[in-house]
């Protein structure tokens, strides 16, 4: 029998399609609760925007380590819920890493390892994926590998991978969908000499933003079950302002919002510098004057102030919801950064021996409809695929779906490489070591290239809309030596 959760997270699928794309009523009705009235638009008697840029963006703390033994740092935070503020002068349960809408960042650095503790004060089971992190099978975070409450869990991160833009979130089997939604998110920051090296911005100029939607009750609650999700928050506040000096900043752009797809421009098409993605540093900075970010992509850009005059608002926006964040340009400051011509070159790839196909899909013809990849829905037990550990293989992704639903695609333990979107060269946003990808309605073919060269053991691959893999668009992959 389907749950609570199960059923909200297909009102909130239904709520998308209809945000998206004109959706047969037909279909929409046939969606637990589709004609509820808890699964309505959250327009009646919710709460109204703020004015926008009224609240400075606040930025995420930094997770200390309690001790470091044997060149170990370890570090050591609460699952719990808490009231926070988001909206202004509005009170809010969510459920935190720390008792913050965005968790505390941690900071780690490549060929140290970090164990973190995470201690589990909800009244219902958690865990914690590494997103992006190559981590053994035991310490990602698998759907079923859970924290009961009252307990706790360490994790081992070996950071033995180039440095990154990674973040850390629930993952609890069929709860990721709400848990995320309600706030079980935050970044981890990894970062390698090389780049050290490079002199990139850094220290207060190297900026984390964490960019998702929510929608609100009139009691100030997150509206999980809503169909629209009007709000858009640059770490967990409305339309922030950011007061920067003329000088360059570094800014990780994380979209952590469950179904959205943002397309983010700066100012006036002015442009902003990529120099990372999802799995680090890309071969050379590009220049970009939009960045299309899906749900779990990173994106790391490097913005000069200083082309601005002082005393200039310069606003960051989304195609679909306006004004994001405003940066207030306030002050000079000396800059001794940089952004060299090369940054890191790809690692080589090795031939692919095996070639897979991965469809994702709904099937509607069910009273209940599910997500689905290759036609099954997600079975803990099932091991869909056997990779060999050292081996490169081609991946072709498609979306089975109509107009309308769109899907994300990512891999746990590695990343990958695009190759060709349905036979066309990959997009500006593709570019780099990849482990989440955008695949829209229509994408038949696209195809990644990864080596799986660290673990064994079993990991999962699903759409990243966590609606979806709540919903059993989620499949195993057990590597093998």
């Amino acid at each position: 029998m389907p749950n609570r959760r199960s059923v909200l997270a297909l009102g909130a699928v239904a709520g998308g399609m209809l945000a998206t794309a004109k959706v047969s009523t037909e279909i929409v009705a046939r969606w637990p609760g589709g004609a509820n009235p808890r699964l309505s638009p959250a327009a009646a008697g919710a709460l109204a925007a703020p004015p926008p840029f009224s609240v400075p963006l606040p930025i995420p703390r930094d997770l200390r380590p309690i001790a470091t033994v044997a060149g170990v740092d370890i570090f050591r935070t609460d699952i719990t819920p808490a009231t926070v503020e988001i909206l202004p002068a509005v009170r809010t349960r969510a459920l935190t890493f720390g008792g913050q809408f965005v968790g505390p960042t941690i900071r780690a650095r490549t060929g140290r390892p970090a164990l973190v503790q995470f201690v589990n004060r909800l009244d219902m089971a958690a865990n914690v994926h590494l997103h992006g992190g190559h981590v053994a099978a035991e310490n990602d975070g698998f759907p079923t590998d859970v924290i009961d409450p009252g307990h706790s869990r360490w994790y081992t991160y070996p950071n033995s991978q180039p440095g990154a833009t990674l973040w850390y979130h629930d993952h609890a089997h069929g709860m990721e969908s709400e848990d995320v939604y309600r706030g079980l998110h935050g970044f981890y920051l990894l970062e390698d000499d090389a780049e050290r090296g490079l002199q990139l911005p850094r220290g207060e100029f190297d900026v984390p933003i964490l960019l998702r939607d929510a929608a609100f009750a009139a009691d100030g609650s997150l509206d999980y079950a809503s169909f629209e999700r009007p709000f858009l928050l640059a770490n967990g506040r409305p339309q922030p302002f950011f007061r920067v000096a003329a000088r360059k900043y570094r800014l990780r752009l994380l979209n952590a919002g469950n179904t959205r797809v943002l397309r983010l421009t700066l100012g006036d098409g002015a442009t902003m510098t990529q120099v990372g993605s999802d799995g680090g540093l890309l071969p050379a900075p590009v220049a970009r004057t939009e960045i299309v970010l899906a749900s779990a992509e990173r994106q790391d850009v490097v913005v000069d102030f200083a082309r601005f005059p002082l005393g200039s608002q310069v606003v960051l926006r989304d195609a679909t919801a306006g004004p994001v964040l405003r940066f207030d340009v306030v002050r000079q400051a000396a800059d001794p950064s940089r952004v060299p011509a090369v940054l890191r070159p790809l690692p080589p790839a090795p031939a692919a021996t095996v070639t897979r196909d991965v469809t994702m899909s709904f099937d509607l013809t069910r009273q209940m409809p599910v997500g689905m990849l290759n036609g099954h829905v997600f079975d803990p037990n099932r091991v869909d695929f056997t990779v060999k550990r050292g081996s490169t293989e081609i991946w072709r992704i498609g979306n089975g779906d109509p107009p309308g639903f769109d899907h994300t695609f990512h891999m746990h333990m590695t990343h990958f490489r695009v190759l060709d979107r349905d036979g066309a060269r990959p997009t500006a946003d593709d570019a780099g070591l990849k482990d989440t990808i955008y695949v829209p309605a229509g994408a038949r073919n696209v195809r990644v290239q990864a080596t799986f060269p660290n673990h064994t053991g079993r990991y999962v691959y699903h759409c990243h809309f966590l609606e979806h893999s709540a919903a059993g668009m989620m499949g195993v992959i057990e590597i093998v030596p």
